[in-house]
């Protein structure tokens, strides 16, 4: 094992982690790791001339234990001669009030006392005991949870703290093996206590801890402590390249198109917006705004988000769609016929057909063909009313077109646009994106044939049809 003292203050130097006289929070835990952070620090403190204070907070989750773990921390800071800073709070009781995990409660909490700690006696910085085996552990965690490449990249050496950026953190043992922390703990008689809890497997890092990481390590990537650092480190900087990108693309006057970028910068671009508006930039959202401009979704707290075709993305109240009462009533009187409803111009036939003879032979974009004695005499185009059934060609049943257009994923306020052709019994024979109804499909006893067919037509001052979705006001939503 290298001098850990030697690799410490080399870390330290080379990340600029802290510089001589500055006052510095230690987070100690009771545990290995922090307990030699503290001995570390503390030695290295003489020669740098950084006033320690020592902050612990006890999670209340182990009873007797975390309670002794608590006098341990204080009756070493007191040996050192250090200020130590302590807290307490009801974890299990904080994680059911907000509706979190334990793990997030605990460190939501914890966070907000380091900070606190570190402001009230005035220190800019707070010294964790992350070490590389929590690196790894990390970025399994992450990897199983389909992070991208900045969540992969893991803990950096310094970074603000959650609760206040204006407290830094800093880690200055990333690099160094769990296994050297417990050889000098040994070899300098540090003094600590083991979390009975970490045995557990009920939470994911404990199960990635003892399970995952010593079977890869065994059977895969002797060298995994070297290895997935180095790849960490690949993904943060190419993440870091990306996010940079994105930066200067927002603030150039002369933009290149949205479109052209490369999709890494594009996320990058929504990433950073939606964090700026407050919404959690997930996956699926960050995809949708990417690929789709001008195409409303659900957000928090009833809103909208979309992006416009430049690459801006809004927030907006949401509206909810109405079902619109427009319909036109055609009177198939003649062997044929057109007619226009909203944007579609659909034009018709009625053929003659003899008994037993094979219907279309293969299907053509914008057309269907129906029994004629089945659709009757007078048919009405219209939208999707509440109530409307529809029974496409192979399903068993009848569902509700509500249903239908969910399954299809149809967008809510594009469900409201879609063109219904109603047969004279009230029943759909053919909805706009579907396949025809199953009860009107030509059959071998079918005498007379209704040829369908339908395309975009000329928008008319008499038969407007609203766009989907507008830069100022986009018409779907949530």
């Amino acid at each position: 094992m290298a001098d850990l003292l030697v690799v410490v203050r080399e870390t330290i130097r080379h990340h600029g982690l802290l510089k001589a006289g500055e006052k510095v929070v230690v987070a100690v835990s009771g545990g290995c790791d922090s307990m030699v952070l503290l001995h570390l620090l503390n030695r290295l403190a003489e020669e740098a001339n950084w006033p320690l204070t020592v902050a612990h907070f006890n999670h209340q989750l182990r009873g007797a234990a975390s309670d002794a773990d608590e006098k341990l921390v204080v009756r070493t800071a007191e040996q050192s001669g250090l200020l130590c800073i302590c807290g307490r709070a009801d974890v299990r009781a904080h994680a059911r009030s907000q509706g979190v995990s334990i793990e997030m409660a605990a460190r939501a909490l914890r966070h907000e006392f380091l900070a606190r700690a570190a402001v009230q006696v005035g220190a800019g910085k707070v010294a964790l005991a992350h070490h590389a085996d929590d690196q790894v552990e990390t970025f399994f965690l992450r990897l199983l949870r389909g992070a991208g490449g900045e969540a992969l990249a893991g803990m950096r050496w310094i970074a603000p703290s959650p609760a206040n950026p204006d407290v830094a953190l800093i880690r200055p043992q990333l690099e160094v093996p769990k296994a050297d922390l417990l050889d000098y703990a040994e070899e300098f008689g540090v003094a600590f206590r083991e979390d009975a809890s970490n045995r557990r497997l009920d939470t994911q890092r404990n199960m990635v801890r003892r399970r995952l990481v010593p079977l890869v390590r065994r059977f895969l990537q002797p060298a995994l402590n070297a290895s997935v650092p180095r790849l960490m480190t690949m993904l943060g900087d190419e993440a870091a390249f990306a996010s940079e990108a994105a930066q200067q693309w927002r603030s150039s006057r002369r933009r290149e198109r949205f479109e052209s970028l490369h999709p890494a910068v594009q996320r990058q671009v929504i990433r950073a917006q939606l964090s700026e508006l407050g919404v959690l930039p997930t996956f699926e959202l960050v995809e949708q705004l990417r690929r789709e401009p001008d195409v409303p979704t659900c957000a928090p707290a009833g809103l909208r988000i979309w992006r416009d075709d430049v690459g801006n993305v809004h927030l907006g109240q949401a509206t909810q769609p109405e079902f619109t009462p427009q319909r036109l009533d055609l009177i198939l009187s003649a062997a044929a016929g057109q007619a226009q409803f909203e944007a579609l111009a659909f034009h018709w036939r009625i053929l003659d057909r003899r008994p037993g003879a094979v219907g279309v032979v293969r299907p053509v974009p914008g057309r269907e063909q129906f029994d004629a004695e089945q659709v009757g005499r007078r048919i009405t185009l219209r939208h999707w009313q509440r109530g409307d059934r529809f029974q496409p060609i192979g399903l068993g049943q009848s569902a509700k077109l509500q249903d239908l257009f969910a399954n299809a994923k149809v967008p809510r306020a594009e469900r409201h646009e879609r063109i219904v052709a109603v047969a004279e019994n009230g029943e759909p024979f053919w909805v706009e994106g579907f396949r025809i109804g199953e009860r009107f499909r030509l059959s071998l006893r079918t005498r007379r044939v209704f040829d369908w067919r339908w395309q975009p037509g000329e928008r008319t001052a008499a038969n407007p049809r609203p766009p989907t979705s507008t830069v100022a006001s986009p018409k779907r939503a949530c």
